[in-house]
């Protein structure tokens, strides 16, 4: 049995080890605050294992850069912050029309455009939902301790490889400059996905061919004999662009039901103190540290409630807020911004139960104490 490797990490620096441990070999990008240390640690480690790193002159060419490294077969990641996300969608976009698997943390701080550079937000929900153009699907990821986003890290690859996407690894300047202790898990209890190759000569493949019943097609890595066209333009199964509007609305549909159709797969979720609860708070990343602590409180002064934190933002956990709406008389949905993810959960749970909302964008972490103050107000 090997012996636990206990550390004292950082946020950014346990998604770097989530990364490798997920077999990350690759990684570009543009050094932003506050994900500076995710690229300062991957220039250092990955060297070391065979990986390349490489800083790009740009978010553009960073994002391009993973996309075309996941091509030849590499895991590739690029972290950034909210300007940096923002030029990073053209790219995001590509990917998903490409089906191409990459992975982009995007450690939020206050915004709108440079904002604050070294303060706390959730301010890009929704534009890690809808940043890029068009209708699609997106998976995106919201850990809130230390050892969760070395967990949520590896999930992001696997979800990214198993349904060939990009997937959005969501943090905040707290969780990500935060120091916890954590226990590093061994190697061979980690659960590794990696994409479907084909099972045809390369004079036989079609890149974009579904077999029965599966929404994911194979796919081939450059360099290895297999040649084929990528474009982000509307395509049929050999890659070829086509305004063909039968596989057009197809195409589409497809990738969005390949996210939509497997929620079930896809979504996870905390519930704390819920069995008796006749109210909950909805918290995510670093508020939803504060919530826990404020719930204990309020449990404390005999107030039923509890707390639901999603840990897949996108897609949302429909399906569960919709039997715990149908139970509790209050949601208070508590983030870093002006109620970006409360409007999903009243248009989810709206019609069964009142659901109201706390929202600070004064660049500081939501205190406990703002939330059992706001509570109580009822």
């Amino acid at each position: 049995m090997a012996e636990k490797i206990v550390k004292l990490m950082q946020g950014n620096e346990a998604c770097v080890e989530g990364a490798i441990a997920a077999g990350m070999r690759f990684y570009a990008g543009y050094p932003i605050t506050p994900s500076t240390e995710i690229a300062e640690l991957s220039a250092e480690k990955l060297p070391r294992i065979g990986g390349k790193f490489i800083q790009m002159e740009d978010e553009i060419a960073s994002i391009s850069a993973i996309i075309g490294a996941s091509l030849t077969g590499k895991k590739s990641m690029t972290a950034t912050s909210g300007p940096g996300f923002s030029l990073k969608q053209e790219g995001i976009g590509y990917a998903v029309a490409a089906e191409v698997p990459c992975v982009i943390v995007n450690v939020q701080r206050g915004g709108p455009s440079t904002g604050l550079p070294t303060s706390p937000a959730q301010g890009d929900i929704m534009q890690a939902r809808w940043g890029t153009h068009g209708d699609h699907s997106i998976i995106a990821l919201y850990p809130s301790t230390v050892r969760e986003i070395y967990d949520t890290t590896i999930k992001a690859f696997n979800l990214s490889e198993k349904y060939r996407t990009p997937v959005i690894l969501l943090m905040d300047e707290v969780i990500g400059h935060m120091r916890e202790k954590i226990e590093i898990p061994d190697p061979d209890e980690i659960k590794i996905i990696n994409r479907k190759k084909p099972n045809v000569k390369p004079d036989e493949y079609l890149p974009y061919k579904i077999e029965e019943n599966d929404m994911i097609p194979a796919m081939a890595n450059f360099g290895e004999g297999y040649r084929y066209h990528v474009t982000g333009l509307i395509h049929d199964e050999t890659g070829f662009p086509t305004s063909n509007h039968r596989i057009a609305e197809n195409l589409v549909n497809r990738l969005v039901n390949k996210i939509k159709d497997n929620a079930d797969d896809i979504v996870e979720y905390e519930e704390y103190l819920m069995e008796d609860a006749e109210q909950i708070i909805v918290a995510y990343g670093a508020t939803a540290r504060s919530a826990k602590s404020a719930i204990n409180q309020l449990r404390e002064e005999g107030v039923k409630i509890g707390l639901f934190r999603p840990i897949t933002i996108w897609p949302m956990a429909e399906k569960q807020l919709k039997i715990i709406a149908k139970k509790v008389n209050r949601i208070t949905v508590v983030e870093m911004n002006m109620g970006q993810y409360f409007n999903e959960v009243d248009r989810v749970a709206g019609k069964y139960t009142k659901v109201d909302k706390y929202s600070r964008v004064h660049g500081e972490l939501i205190t406990p104490e703002e939330i059992v103050s706001f509570i109580k107000e009822g």
